[in-house]
């Protein structure tokens, strides 16, 4: 097991903390001037001890790499408006089958090719896949000097694997490479 480090441990605690501020309200609070100190000293305490414990497992690169202004902008704007998009679409177009008299469907597994060096970087393409409706990524294997993820499609259109990547995890891929590379 991994000795956690101080800045791991530290990062980890900031961002548990950010994330404890927006689920307790505290955030708003923050900004609305009505803030609980009782709230604010357990979600401290809360995100250091979660920091200490949990740092050692989350971090395996530079522990303030995601603190960059410019990724932690790209990472934003990918959950807040990137990702919800294409969420839509996917549930408009599962909607779509879900109520037509002769759905098209045509399930099947497809092996795609991953382009994403980072584990952070392909965790999340894999999630955001498996996120939106229609599609789950099953593994992530490394074959022959690369990486595939295999993924369950409720409409496979192709079998082939770069054609199939694209329509699949395309704008995710390239959006979480900007953040990860």
């Amino acid at each position: 097991m991994k000795k956690s480090s101080f800045p791991a441990m530290m990062s980890t605690a900031v961002l548990c903390f950010l994330f404890w501020l927006v689920i307790t309200g505290q955030l708003t609070a923050i900004f609305n001037g009505n803030v609980s100190l009782q709230s604010i000293v357990i979600g401290i305490c809360v995100s250091l001890f979660s920091g200490w414990f949990s740092g050692r497992f989350l971090i395996n690169n530079s522990p303030w790499f995601l603190w960059n202004p410019a990724r932690l902008v790209k990472l934003l704007v990918y959950l807040f408006l990137i990702f919800p998009v294409e969420l839509v679409k996917a549930n408009l177009d599962v909607a779509k089958r879900a109520l037509s008299i002769k759905p098209k469907l045509n399930p099947g597994i497809v092996k795609i090719p991953v382009d994403v060096q980072s584990d952070y970087g392909m965790a999340l393409v894999a999630d955001s896949i498996t996120l939106t409706p229609g599609t789950v990524t099953m593994d992530i294997v490394d074959q022959d000097d690369q990486t595939y993820y295999y993924v369950h499609w409720i409409d496979v259109a192709t079998q082939e694997p770069a054609e199939a990547g694209e329509m699949i995890k395309g704008k995710f891929e390239r959006k979480v490479k900007g953040i990860w590379g």
